[in-house]
């Protein structure tokens, strides 16, 4: 009984109602609306498609798209951890509200570096991967000077273009063909758009 006290202290009177409404209609309709334009959904899924919503990942894309993993490792494989799906969600909706937020503000670096974070997820997955490389006898025989380099280094220190290149700047690709992502702005919204008013 008490809950549903508490409960009608939400509830505006009577001459406030409709404005309530129609401004609590406004806020859902405009995180609704900012959901599908940020294509929000895509970051559930492991397209890397997702990782070029914004424009600035392009480069990195492309490298990735002409690299040999290509065909056995998508951006999450190597990004985000895999050791359960509680750590992998919860670690794409961290890096992802960082990642947005940088972006949105426009306060990207020209040069995008991986943080510490990510460096220990990249360095699991290779190894998670690779496992058998590490621990081959004959390769460890063969090479056992080298064997403690397996693990006490990062595995890019070695393989440093693996898998994205050279990419170091926005400017890397700049005649890189990317999948053009659908417009978000509706068809009716762009009659009113100034590039339209000459047509």
């Amino acid at each position: 009984m008490k809950r549903l006290q508490k409960l009608k202290i939400l509830i505006p009177p009577p001459r406030w109602r409709l404005p309530v409404i129609i401004l609590v209609g406004i806020f859902v309709g405009l995180g609704l609306y900012t959901i599908r334009i940020s294509n929000a959904a895509s970051y559930l899924s492991d397209d890397p498609k997702a990782c070029i919503n914004c424009h600035v990942m392009n480069p990195q894309y492309l490298a990735w798209e002409n690299s040999s993993h290509r065909e056995v490792a998508h951006c999450n494989d190597c990004h985000v951890p895999q050791d359960n799906f509680a750590s992998k969600y919860y670690f794409k909706a961290k890096d992802g509200l960082y990642h947005s937020s940088v972006f949105t503000m426009r306060a990207e670096p020209q040069v995008i570096q991986i943080k510490e974070a990510g460096q220990n997820v990249v360095q699991q997955n290779c190894i998670r991967c690779h496992t058998e490389l590490i621990e081959d006898p004959v390769v460890n025989t063969v090479n056992h000077e080298f064997s403690h380099y397996r693990t006490d280094r990062a595995c890019w220190d070695c393989h440093r273009n693996v898998p994205h290149g050279r990419v170091n700047s926005l400017s890397a690709t700049p005649d890189g063909i990317v999948p053009q992502h659908k417009d978000p702005v509706p068809k009716w919204l762009r009659n009113f758009l100034p590039e339209n008013e000459n047509q």
